[in-house]
């Protein structure tokens, strides 16, 4: 009997042309951890060189599994790659790579662990590329432990500062809490379905109960905490505040993103059946998210802070389009492509902002509004590049803001219905206010004078200059140019929907 069992057994379907982008990655990961054990403290450079190349090179199998243009599905369904996942693994994979850029000189300077940042930084890229291609209740999890553990060990790297302590302890404590429910959530779908495949799990919600919406709500609000959205954003300032600049900017644009991203794969393939339940609880938290973001951001001094309730407030957006879905293909595709557009906008003007920051910041060692005073008259180019990120962020053509709002509001006005009309209005709204603050810091850096009477030039890294010029290259092409990033949203919407 057991000689027949046998027999009948057959390994797994595993590609390796589709899996090549993790396979990279994951050995990338071990080279650094391996290199920085013989490294002197004079060479610690090398493995911020062997990260950014590794995080390159990984790009290679994304594009020519792009070129061969083929859906491949491993174990039984579990795990895809298609052109949606193909999409977000590229970005993943750049957002990694100008993280390392804005890392290099600041883990120099600040006298890190490079060896163990670095391993821990990639190690959580490759769980968000891995959450690309999940397809499953548990591949979904632990591509999202993945990301997360070394994130919360990221956040606290700053081990003589209590603040940076204190971003770490929350954002660890919050984020246990959040993945225990989300757990409980999944296991409940599991127990409805009898399947952690998402697919089945949608067949299995074609018959509504109470313990099915209870699992929805649960799964959900896991995954709300994990985008920042309210009331479930409470960790995001302080860790924001506390976290290594970097890091800060990783956790606003990757981690976010790649919460997105399991979002997506759940709605529209596990819980399609479920929208009853779902688009109410995304109308009302898309409202929540991006007015309490916003009011919260006016009242901010410190540029770090605000950006995190910026970022929150985008979360808002960015929710907008999962709230009136529709019952059609056409609207479906729509709000995908809206979801995606933004998030590939969102990643280039947020990283560029926080490079800014960081340029700055070597002079003035402080996060407040105010030392941004006089920017222009000493460093016109960050002043420059400052002002394009922020008016970015608000909307204002021709920069690639307003094509990822454009394209959530009619995303939005596309269904109809009253969900969609309020949204609307309160997105429109909520950009007004938006301006208020973004503003605010325009005004400093072009009309007041520097806080110290300090005029002396700033001097920026190579590195920085480099994650510089990436993202405001992509700021301005996507805005007077559109049809590049647009392009890249219908591929993961047309893709991910069939």
């Amino acid at each position: 009997m057991v000689l027949a069992q046998a027999a009948e057994w057959t390994s797994p379907y595993v590609d390796y042309h589709a899996l090549a982008p993790e396979i990279i990655l994951g050995a990338v990961v071990c080279i650094v951890l391996v290199v920085d054990l013989f490294l002197d403290e004079r060479n610690r450079w090398a493995t911020s060189t062997i990260a950014g190349l590794g995080l390159l090179i990984s790009l290679v199998p994304i594009v020519t599994l792009a070129v061969d243009g083929a859906d491949r599905v491993m174990f039984d369904g579990a795990y895809v790659v298609d052109n949606f996942a193909l999409v977000l693994k590229a970005l993943f994979l750049l957002t990694g790579y100008v993280v390392v850029l804005l890392s290099t000189t600041y883990v120099e300077e600040g006298d890190y662990y490079q060896g163990e940042y670095y391993f821990l930084l990639l190690s959580s890229v490759l769980g968000m590329v891995m959450m690309s291609s999940s397809r499953d209740l548990v591949s979904i999890f632990v591509a999202l432990e993945l990301l997360s553990i070394p994130a919360y060990m990221l956040a606290a790297w700053r081990k003589r500062d209590t603040k940076s302590n204190e971003a770490g302890m929350k954002y660890f404590l919050l984020g246990v809490f959040a993945s225990a429910v989300m757990l409980y959530g999944m296991s409940l779908l599991y127990g409805v379905s009898g399947s952690t495949l998402l697919t089945s799990i949608n067949e299995a919600l074609e018959e509504n109960a109470p313990v099915t919406t209870l699992a929805i709500v649960f799964v959900l609000a896991g995954f709300a905490f994990k985008v920042s959205a309210v009331p479930f954003h409470t960790w995001a300032p302080d860790t924001y505040e506390g976290a290594p600049t970097p890091i800060t900017a990783f956790l606003s644009v990757g981690s976010k993103a790649a919460g997105f991203v399991a979002l997506l794969s759940l709605l529209y393939i596990g819980l399609a059946n479920g929208k009853d339940v779902w688009e109410p609880m995304f109308f009302v938290l898309s409202l929540l998210t991006m007015t309490i973001g916003n009011v919260l951001a006016l009242r901010q001094h410190n540029i770090v802070r605000m950006l995190a309730y910026s970022s929150i407030s985008q979360g808002g957006f960015i929710l907008m389009p999962l709230a009136v879905i529709g019952s059609n293909a056409q609207a479906q595709e729509e709000s995908l492509q809206a979801v995606v557009t933004y998030l590939v906008v969102y990643a280039a003007m947020q990283l560029g902002a926080f490079a800014v920051v960081l340029a700055v910041a070597r002079k003035t060692r402080s996060g407040e509004i105010s030392s941004y005073g006089g920017l222009f008259g000493y460093a016109p180019g960050l002043a420059v590049a400052m002002t394009i990120f922020l008016a970015s962020l608000a909307g204002i053509p021709p920069l690639a803001g307003w094509v990822a709002k454009l394209g959530v509001f009619r995303a939005v006005l596309a269904e109809g219905g009253w969900f969609g009309g309020i949204l609307a209005v309160a997105g429109a709204v909520n950009s007004v206010v938006a301006l208020a603050y973004y503003a605010r810091v325009m005004r400093e850096m072009w009309m007041e004078e520097a806080p110290d009477g300090d005029t002396s030039p700033i001097s920026v890294p190579q590195p920085l200059v480099a994650a510089l010029g990436l993202t405001v290259v992509a700021t301005v092409a996507i805005g007077v140019v559109p049809q590049i990033v647009l392009r890249y949203g219908d591929l993961g919407t047309f893709s991910f929907g069939g």
